[in-house]
């Protein structure tokens, strides 16, 4: 560390992390992790495993008068057999709230997997450190967000100053669960990522629950945001269960009402928003299971259902958005704080023809940026179900951030 005055290690531990429900140690260092112990032994597959331990909307956060700081970290990298190796993902350092400087680090592990067969294989590689200098003098609030996109194990923090963790702010606890859109896929950097940029417009902790492919309605992520401190609830519902084919109407619309039955458990009066999703052509009237479609160049995906079953109880965007709206009318009778937000209004038809998904499904950065925005107006701004003069006459969750 270049600086004229000595490094100092400080031990990364999990009172420096906002937006992680649970740590774990390994051989390396420390591992933030997005679900709890519990809910991860009940966790059926690889996908979200390796999803909920990607620290998406994780970040540490501490004060100091360091001008230059360093990161050790040992990243697992993803990569898809076939397809070109992907870009470092990226760390971003805010000081005082704002963007001022970005790092990668190189090397570390790399996780291959194989989109025909599901298969995966995983490849060693070592640590590497995150350096950013010249930072402005004087105390100063400082957070370092995780790459989205990297399951990354944190070593060591070196420092040219003390540091402490950031003092616990006033700010409303914000906690959300969506798919992979929700998750920053195709997004540049982490504060790039949708909810990240939805939640400094509205001046909110965020913790980030959208997990890659596996927003399925699973009991034991309900759970975890039920005994999660949340100050505010949003849950994304639709594409992943139309896209996995994993269910059919019967099942659905009761699962939706388990789920939310559940948060309830634990917020029983916290502004609640249910999100139908975002337009999506390709899903829009034809069900499951989506395939990928490379054709050398470029990975799209497409759905290979009948239209025709739909009579037959098959699920479709348009379908999910239908019952999504008369759950939440139906419920909402006895529970004024449960809101509907139709995911068209965060993108849709005129947004598909702007900013066309690259892949089908996922927005791109400037898409990401659109739904963001949106969100922040209509759930943040004047009259949404978070605004700030809505939320002064409820009585709901406390305002501590959800760090373990």
């Amino acid at each position: 560390m270049a600086s004229h005055r000595q490094p100092i290690t400080t031990p990364v531990t999990a009172d420096l992390l906002r937006g992680a429900l649970d740590v774990e140690r390994t051989a390396h260092g420390l591992l933030p992790h997005r679900l709890p112990a519990r809910a991860r032994r009940q966790i059926p597959d690889e996908q979200l495993a390796v999803a909920e331990a990607q620290p998406s909307g994780v970040r540490l956060a501490f004060r100091t008068r360091a001008t230059v700081i360093e990161l050790d970290t040992l990243p697992t990298k993803r990569a898809y057999r076939g397809f070109p190796a992907p870009a470092d993902g990226v760390y971003d350092l805010l000081v005082d709230g704002r963007p001022t400087a970005q790092a990668t680090v190189a090397g570390g592990r790399v996780r291959t997997a194989d989109l025909t067969t599901g298969s995966a294989d995983l490849r060693e590689g070592p640590p590497g450190t995150a350096r950013f200098a010249d930072l402005p003098a004087g105390d100063k609030d400082v957070e370092i967000w995780l790459p989205h996109n990297e399951v990354t194990e944190l070593i060591a923090l070196r420092t040219d100053a003390p540091v402490e963790p950031a003092p616990v702010g006033g700010r409303r606890v914000w906690v959300h669960h969506g798919s992979s859109i929700s998750h920053g896929s195709n997004a540049t950097h982490p504060t790039a990522i949708w909810p990240a940029l939805a939640a400094a417009r509205g001046g909110a902790e965020l913790v980030n629950l959208g997990f890659g492919g596996s927003a399925l309605l699973d009991p034991f992520t309900a759970r975890a945001m039920r005994d999660t401190p949340a100050d505010l609830i949003s849950v994304k519902i639709g594409i992943n269960l139309v896209n996995a084919d994993v269910m059919r109407l019967r099942a659905f619309a009761p699962a939706v009402h388990g789920f939310l039955d559940t948060i309830r458990e634990g917020h029983p009066a916290t502004p609640l928003l249910v999100v139908s999703p975002i337009l999506c052509p390709v899903q829009e009237d034809t069900p499951g299971p989506l395939v990928p479609d490379f054709d050398g160049t470029t990975l799209r995906f497409k759905a290979t259902g009948d239209p025709a079953e739909r009579a037959a109880g098959r699920l479709t965007l348009i379908v999910i958005r239908d019952v999504l709206a008369r759950i939440v009318a139906q419920r909402s009778a006895d529970d004024p704080n449960l809101h509907y937000l139709d995911g068209r209004d965060l993108y849709g038809e005129k947004d598909y023809a702007e900013l066309p998904l690259p892949d089908e499904i996922h927005p791109d950065p400037a898409g990401h940026r659109r739904i963001g925005e949106n969100f922040a107006r209509l759930a943040f701004g004047p009259g949404g179900p978070f605004s700030v003069d809505g939320d002064r006459s409820r009585q709901s969750g406390t305002s501590r951030p959800a760090t373990h």
